[in-house]
């Protein structure tokens, strides 16, 4: 029997307690033990509203009694309970709740037990505070440690709930009465706080738990650590996984990646150097996630050398690489345009026996139209589609963006017809790449409807569409709209780029206002833009074309003082420059130069040169 200790006489004399006797009490006594033995005999089978007569006398006195007798079994009470639960006139009240909680602890039945406390918590009525609760059963025997059981399994109710500040309200209670929440209760409290973004109170609550002596282990430091990196507090987030460490919670290798995590998206070299010995002196070793983190970093700082040496260590250290890490070193090595090795990768992958997602494909499919090679990016969009894998919105403006830079407008205008077609809604991406694509091949008016249509349609400009907007007005001489334009941009909060302003500045030289280009140039450089080999190439030919050479000169050697390439348009400017101005022995040093940097002059350079010894010698 699961008595544990109680009594019957106990039990009756709790609750007669709490219903004082009167002249009804008697025959109270008499409903009960006959509603108990209908329940005792029925068993299993479930309980009919087929005795009117029977129930008929039921109050919560009776019903209390009849829950609290110990020869009905806990099963039987359950039923009970259940069938006055959809019964408006006959609910249990809080007492009853107490007394089907309590056997039900007895026998053992937590999953029963959470369901009851589970009622109490979502009932319309009035909240009931835990001290309520806790009073109606704190007196019985075994009262204390019941009590524990209780607050902690309540304070999982309300966290299920999402009533966090009744459990927190549990957490407080339990403290103040030498109690304690287990630390795993405490961790579901944790859980359900970050998955409904109470961030702030997430964090709050794990401090309570360190203030209260809650043994912490690395599942709550982690999560909690991984909250505060993505607020942008990593260092507070390594001193708590130090502090915790002086506690004995060791950090594990999720732990670390949390910060190498966070340290990589900082960019922070050194941070990221200071994790992985972190792990060396702990014994941590890497999982498949840091491996995917390490391939990533190196691979996102030009890196590729490294990328690999983690790839190939992998083996070594015994660490399967799954898809996503294949599609990572993949990814890396096509950006780095050595689509042979993404290839020879990709087939390795596949042959492993893993399945390659829509990740895997775009990456290569974006290697091959960086390439220019165009029939290989259509090959691999129907093996994907062959394959189940759909294609999706980036995949569609990869190819886009591919046709775009090899000047096959019509082929991107039709794709952005199957687009369409199959349901996608054009994004900023999509417009600002065939509005740029027209754009460069000075399908102006093109351009320019295509960009008053996406307005129109509600997508938001980004920094490309307002560029290739300056860029066309400048074309056209219409410097008043291109100012327009530039101030709406930075109106609407996008920040123009060194492109915009060079839209702007070779607009300007072209039509011979260089004093209006250098203002931009200086203009450029207070916001913190660096000019590029481009800004150079137009300011040096403007000079070079108003005869002002020693001008274009000083911007020349400018860019050599700031590590800036010169490029085929910089030396042919300034070749034709000093030519035309008879200043041959300069402007063949400079062809020296030239071919030196593994620069091939064009036909403009040679003719240039040659015009240049016809001037020098009449």
């Amino acid at each position: 029997m699961e008595m544990a200790g109680l009594t019957r006489s106990h039990l009756i004399k709790v609750y007669i307690k709490a219903f004082p006797t009167d002249p009804a009490s008697i025959s109270n006594q008499e409903t009960a033990e006959k509603i108990a033995k209908t329940l005792i005999k029925l068993g299993l089978q479930p309980l009919k509203s087929t005795s009117p007569s029977l129930l008929s006398n039921l109050n919560p006195h009776v019903t209390n009694l009849v829950l609290s007798n110990p020869l009905v079994p806990p099963h039987s009470c359950l039923t009970l309970f259940n069938f006055l639960q959809i019964n408006p006139s006959h609910k249990p009240n809080l007492q009853a709740h107490a007394i089907l909680i309590r056997r039900l602890y007895n026998a053992r039945r937590f999953a029963q037990m959470k369901i009851v406390l589970n009622g109490i918590v979502t009932n319309d009525n009035p909240r009931f505070p835990v001290s309520k609760i806790t009073s109606l059963i704190e007196d019985e025997p075994d009262g204390v440690k019941f009590v524990g059981t209780l607050c902690d399994m309540l304070f999982r109710v309300y966290a299920d709930n999402k009533m966090f500040e009744e459990a927190i309200g549990v957490f407080e209670y339990v403290g103040k009465n030498g109690l304690e929440i287990e630390e795993r209760s405490c961790f579901v409290l944790l859980l359900a706080l970050k998955k409904c973004g109470r961030v702030d109170l997430c964090l709050r609550f794990f401090d309570q738990m360190v203030e209260k002596g809650v043994r912490i282990t690395v599942y709550p430091l982690t999560l909690v650590m991984n909250e505060l990196c993505k607020r942008g507090e990593v260092e507070k987030a390594k001193a708590l996984m130090g502090e915790m460490a002086g506690t004995g919670t060791k950090p594990n290798v999720f732990t670390f990646n949390t910060l190498l995590k966070a340290y990589i998206e900082r960019k922070d070299f050194e941070g990221v150097n200071e994790i992985l010995r972190l792990m060396e002196k702990d014994g941590v070793g890497y999982n498949v996630a840091t491996c995917t983190l390490l391939i990533d970093w190196f691979g996102s700082s030009g890196k590729i050398e490294d990328a690999e040496k983690v790839f190939e260590e992998m083996r070594e250290r015994g660490i399967q690489p799954d898809v996503y890490v294949y599609t990572s070193i993949i990814n890396w090595n096509c950006r780095a345009e050595n689509m042979k090795r993404a290839l020879f990768l990709f087939d390795e992958c596949t042959q492993r026996g893993f399945v390659p997602n829509d990740h895997t494909y775009g990456a290569l499919i974006n290697g091959a139209c960086k390439a220019g090679q165009l029939e290989m990016a259509d090959i691999l969009v129907n093996e994907m589609q062959g394959k189940g894998i759909d294609v999706n919105q980036v995949v569609f403006n990869t190819l886009m963006d591919g046709y775009c830079r090899r000047g096959m407008m019509d082929q991107a205008l039709r794709l952005q017809d199957v687009m369409e077609n199959k349901g996608f809604q054009l994004d900023v991406f999509t417009y600002s790449t065939i509005a740029s694509g027209l754009c460069k091949l000075n399908r102006n008016e093109e351009a320019k409807s295509l960009l008053f249509t996406m307005a129109e349609r509600g997508v938001a400009p980004n920094v490309v569409c307002f560029t290739t907007l300056i860029d066309i007005f400048c074309k056209e001489g219409n410097f008043v709209e291109a100012k327009r334009v530039f101030q709406d941009m930075e109106r609407k909060g996008e920040r123009p780029n060194t492109v915009t302003y060079n839209a702007l500045i070779d607009g300007y030289i072209k039509r011979g206002k260089m004093k209006e280009a250098h203002k931009l140039k200086e203009e450029m450089e207070d916001k913190g833009l660096m000019p590029d080999m481009y800004t150079y190439s137009s300011l040096i030919n403007g000079k070079c074309i108003d005869g002002k050479v020693d001008e274009a000169l000083k911007l020349f050697d400018e860019m050599s003082r700031r590590d800036i390439p010169h490029n085929v348009v910089t030396y042919t400017a300034m070749i034709s420059g000093l030519s035309k101005d008879g200043r041959t022995e300069e402007a063949f040093k400079l062809y020296d130069e030239m071919k030196n940097a593994g620069l091939t002059p064009d036909d403009r350079v040679y003719h240039s040169l040659v015009g240049s010894l016809h001037t020098a010698n009449p």
